[in-house]
C-alpha cells in the first residue's frame, strides 16, 4: 500500500508540474502576443493562438488531473450540516451519477473528437483531434476520481471531515 501511495504521489507531483509548464508556455505566447502586437506593430496569430490551446489544455488537464477534491466548488452549507453517513451516501449518489453520465457521453465525445481530424487551426495547424483529445482525458480523470470517492466513500471515509483551525488538510 505504501508503494502505490508513492506512485499516486508521483503521478499528482508530475501532474501539477505538467500543467506549471503549460502555464509557463502560455504565459511566454501571450508576452510574446503584446510584443509583437504593440512594440512590432505586426500581431503574431500564431502566439495568440497558441496561448488559446494552453488555456484550453490547462483548465481541462488541471481540473482531471491537479484539481484536489477539497478544492472544487460544491454546496457546503447542506453538506456540512448533515452527519457523516448521510455525506457518504451523498457522495456514493452523487459519483455515481457523474461516473454514469460521463461514461454514457465517452463513445459520442470520442467520435467528435475523431471525427476533428478533418480540421486544422489557421496559425499552428495543430489537428483538432489533438487539439480536443484534452477532453477524452479529461473524462478519463473524472471518471476515475469519482469511482475512487464512491469507493472510499463506501468503505466509510468521510468525504468532507471537519477542518481544524490552523490545518490545510
Amino acid at each position: 500500500m505504501d508503494t502505490l501511495r508513492k506512485v499516486a504521489n508521483l503521478l499528482s507531483r508530475a501532474a501539477e508540474a505538467v500543467a506549471a509548464l503549460m502555464l509557463g508556455v502560455m504565459f511566454c505566447s501571450f508576452l510574446i502576443t503584446i510584443l509583437f502586437r504593440y512594440v512590432l506593430n505586426r500581431p503574431s496569430g500564431s502566439a495568440s493562438e497558441l496561448s488559446s490551446v494552453m488555456w484550453l489544455w490547462l483548465v481541462l488537464f488541471g481540473a482531471g488531473f491537479v484539481l484536489r477534491e477539497r478544492e472544487e466548488i460544491r454546496f457546503d452549507i447542506l453538506y456540512s450540516a448533515v452527519s457523516p453517513a448521510i455525506r457518504r451516501l451523498f457522495m456514493v449518489v452523487i459519483a455515481s451519477v457523474v461516473v454514469g453520465l460521463f461514461l454514457l457521453s465517452l463513445p459520442a465525445v470520442w467520435d467528435y473528437v475523431t471525427f476533428m481530424k478533418v480540421q486544422r487551426t489557421a496559425y499552428l495547424r495543430i489537428r483538432f483531434d489533438w487539439l480536443f483529445s484534452v477532453y477524452v482525458l479529461f473524462a478519463g480523470g473524472v471518471i476515475l476520481r469519482y469511482s475512487w470517492l464512491a469507493l472510499r466513500a463506501l468503505r466509510g471515509h468521510d468525504p468532507m471531515p471537519p477542518v481544524l483551525p490552523g490545518k490545510d488538510d
